[in-house]
């Protein structure tokens, strides 16, 4: 199972001033790559009201100078968590370019707008399956869903399919972004950026 990474160095000389950016063009970059599925993906880690962890894989839907945007069901397990506690961290690997980057922050949701213009953008089988499914909860069989599927489906036969009140949008706001490169016999690049105030301040952490 050991892999050697011969990737090039990450200089920090050649790095962005801005994480942001630095992010969008490793992104850029990944999306380019036919081999990588969902560039766009990323591992959210939360932490429950009683110090529990939780992660799962949400996609990445929005980035600008504000954060990490993505988008849940505000009853969900993960959603529970972030309200419990706003800190959370998400996890970028894309394997084919022998690349990661944590984020760290503080989540709070999105204006309803904004909500409202993303969810209005999805496939019309997301939006209904927004109103169909009690996301994380236990249901007694596939048969279930399918039926409260087909009632949501009957529901907004002769009309457009709204935002559900209990399903929008969350934004990572970063305090800490950290760019890995694999190189070869595991003496790994890692960049760090961290905000000190409003300016980030870069460093370069042992593998």
């Amino acid at each position: 199972m050991r892999r050697e990474y011969a990737a090039t160095a990450l200089v920090e000389s050649g790095m962005s001033t801005d994480p942001f950016a630095q992010l969008a063009a490793w992104l850029e970059e990944a999306l380019s790559r036919d081999e990588i599925v969902e560039p766009n993906a990323m591992t959210l880690a939360t932490v429950d009201a009683g110090c529990k962890p939780a992660a799962r894989v949400v996609l990445l839907r929005g980035l600008d100078e504000r954060g990490l945007t993505f988008f849940t069901n505000y009853e969900s397990r993960k959603a529970g968590d972030l309200e419990a506690n706003a800190d959370a961290a998400v996890v970028f690997y894309w394997g084919a370019l022998h690349r990661q980057v944590r984020v760290e922050g503080t989540v709070a949701r999105i204006a309803p707008a904004e909500s409202d213009a993303y969810f209005a953008s999805r496939p019309r089988g997301h939006r209904l399956s927004a109103w169909a499914s009690p996301q994380s909860r236990p249901v007694a069989d596939r048969a279930t869903l399918e039926s409260a599927l087909q009632a949501v489906e009957e529901r907004f036969a002769d009309r457009d399919v709204e935002r559900p009140p209990h399903w929008g949008g969350y934004r990572l706001v970063p305090r800490r972004f950290e760019f890995w490169q694999g190189r070869l016999n595991r003496m790994h690049d890692r960049i760090l950026y961290e905000r000190d105030d409003a300016v980030w301040q870069i460093s370069r952490l042992a593998p």
